[in-house]
């Protein structure tokens, strides 16, 4: 079997991430040429051999045309292909020579990004081997054993015959206690580091291109990505809830949401492209998990300056609204089941009557310190989406707190959430999860109680 994940090391890279299991298939989700798709490494039984790749659109495009091209890291082959991003895409056939690091090549627009994964086979266990050779050594064995015996060499026999007896043992006990002897690495398995275990955190630099976008205006939000000890790119990232990385941007009044997935443009380098309605401050979160240095969360805020054709900024906090559907935009709400108000919790006014569904909260008013229960009734025909039925995200009304938590459950009526409000406040707050075409995006506000005194 085969499986993929980020990430491989690059010439100027620490490290190598290896957090793959032969057999799985690995998902990245990137957000590329306007839309938002997964790319989907499957696995393959064998190498040389076939590798299949499919590209899964959430966002409603209509065929995107994406190239591909993999590469094996260690001796440069490579080969190449074509998809198209579609909800239920036909998978590509690319052939893989061997084993190890690879790098596949995505192309859409007039963007590219190159994903690190390694081309793993499982190995046939030691345990595996010592049972089919016990088992065979005592086939023959008893068979020369009947044979000796036979010719009136009853002493031999007896040798014989132990000695299948021996073999029938070995292959008894490694059935015993093979389950319990940990698996061999597959083939194509990044070395096993002998260093000291645990990496540093990852140091950040977040910028815009060009350094304060217009209102209205194509900008990129470049991430790079600097190793504190050794000054050099960090290029060890590990596939973290289906992406390598998860950028979160909003307003800060909150009227302005974005979650995107940034491309891999060189070695320590995430890159995705904007465009904000409105000028003001902006927050951004990148959430991202470092091999064997577990999940990090990188917060950074950027400005846009305003244009002749756009209005000032807001001066105080509202409820997040959604924006007009542009190509790089995660869709607003489709119609739902609308849900009973609460206290605690606020639909967006804006929305139409018929999306404005607000989050049953339980207690009504939520407490900061104490579990809170969200849910929010879906259409049907709703499908996982960064390997979760839906998302919650929420910030506070300054930007300083951030909270990311999933719907575990599977596909249904409602997805379900539970979160603790770590302080007493108003919270802007967004549901989202994956229809047939799109992504839903439900914003509301939460006014968050404080606990009584005792």
């Amino acid at each position: 079997m085969v499986a993929a994940a980020g990430a491989v090391l690059g010439p100027a890279a620490p490290a190598s991430a290896h957090t793959v299991t032969a057999g799985a298939d690995l998902r990245i989700a990137q957000t590329i040429a306007g839309a938002e798709v997964t790319v989907v490494i499957k696995g393959t039984s064998r190498v040389p051999g076939p590798l299949s790749v499919g590209v899964i659109a959430y966002q409603p495009v209509s065929g995107l045309p994406v190239s591909l091209q993999i590469r094996s890291v260690e001796d440069g082959h490579s080969v190449t292909g074509a998809a198209q991003a579609a909800a239920d895409p036909a998978y590509t056939q690319l052939r893989v020579e061997r084993t190890g690091p690879h790098e596949l090549t995505l192309r859409a627009g007039d963007e590219t990004a190159v994903i690190p994964f390694r081309v793993l086979v499982e190995r046939e266990s030691m345990g595996e081997l010592l049972i089919y050779g016990g088992l065979f050594l005592a086939a023959m064995l008893l068979v020369g054993g009947l044979l000796t015996g036979a010719t009136a060499r009853p002493g031999r026999a007896m040798a014989l015959a132990a000695g299948a007896a021996a073999g029938v043992t070995v292959a008894a006990m490694v059935i015993v206690f093979e389950p319990g002897l940990p698996a061999p690495p597959p083939d194509g398995a990044a070395p096993t580091s002998t260093a000291a275990q645990g990496r540093p955190y990852v140091q950040s630099r977040v910028e815009t291109v060009p350094a304060r976008p217009g209102a209205g205006e194509e900008f990129t939000l470049r991430v790079d990505l600097i190793d504190g000890s050794t000054g050099r790119p960090v290029d060890d990232l590990t596939a973290h809830h289906e992406a390598l990385a998860h950028v979160v941007v909003t307003s800060q009044d909150g009227r302005y949401f974005r979650h995107v997935h940034p491309l891999r443009t060189a070695p320590g380098r995430l890159e995705v492209r904007l465009s904000a309605d409105r000028p003001g401050r902006y927050l951004a979160y990148v959430e991202l998990e470092r091999e064997d240095s577990g999940g990090q969360l990188l917060p950074a805020h950027f400005e846009v300056a305003a244009t002749t054709a756009t209005s000032p900024p807001a001066t105080t906090p509202a409820s997040p609204q959604p924006d007009a559907p542009q190509p790089d935009a995660i869709a607003t709400p489709q119609p739902a089941t609308p849900a009973s108000p609460h206290p605690g919790a606020t639909a967006t006014p804006s929305l139409p009557p018929a999306t404005s569904a607000t989050p049953r909260l339980q207690p009504a008013t939520p407490i900061a310190g104490r579990p809170t229960t969200i849910e929010l009734d879906t259409p049907p025909g709703v499908r996982p989406w960064l390997g979760m039925t839906g998302h919650l995200l929420l910030r506070d009304e300054t930007g300083g707190f951030f909270g990311h938590v999933h719907e575990m459950g599977t596909p249904g009526s409602r997805v379900r959430f539970t979160f603790t409000f770590p302080a007493p406040g108003r919270y802007l707050a967004w549901i989202q999860y994956a229809t047939a075409d799109r992504i839903v995006t439900a914003p509301f506000t939460v006014d968050v109680a404080a606990a009584e005194a005792r």
